[in-house]
């Protein structure tokens, strides 16, 4: 009887395991990337900043477009040619550049615009289709 509570166990861990790692294990999109940064009005505040977090993974886990995504901030920078000035960064991959416009007005996108626009003082703007292998 203990013997197969043991095996039961293990299976349910290493099936939950899987499940996670699969939902986690998302393919870069190297078809269109949109590149942005973001400077805070108040780059130390660590109010804004939480609220800012908050607000755009809520917006990235419901967007309908956007495949990849990484949220990131500056680096300490030790060389000339790193800009360090930014409060955000944010790369998101698409599967095509009409994918990424559609992403521009879904609700999702417009609701995270509106409950943080009052935290930046600039925002720029990149975007790249990826070239052929």
């Amino acid at each position: 009887m203990k013997t197969k509570i043991i095996i039961l166990l293990l299976v349910g861990i290493i099936s939950t395991s899987c499940a996670q790692t699969k939902d986690h294990m998302k393919t870069f999109d190297p078809a269109f990337a949109h590149t942005v940064y973001f400077w805070f009005k108040n780059p130390d505040n660590s109010a804004d900043k939480t609220r800012f977090e908050a607000s755009l993974k809520k917006f990235l886990k419901n967007s309908k477009y956007a495949k990849t995504n990484f949220i990131g901030t500056p680096p300490k920078a030790i060389r000339d040619v790193v800009d360090g000035s930014f409060t955000y960064s944010l790369i998101v991959t698409f599967e095509s550049a009409e994918a990424q416009e559609a992403y521009q007005a879904e609700e999702a996108h417009l609701i995270f615009i509106d409950e943080c626009k009052d935290l930046w003082e600039k925002v720029i703007v990149y975007d790249s289709f990826g070239i052929p292998e």
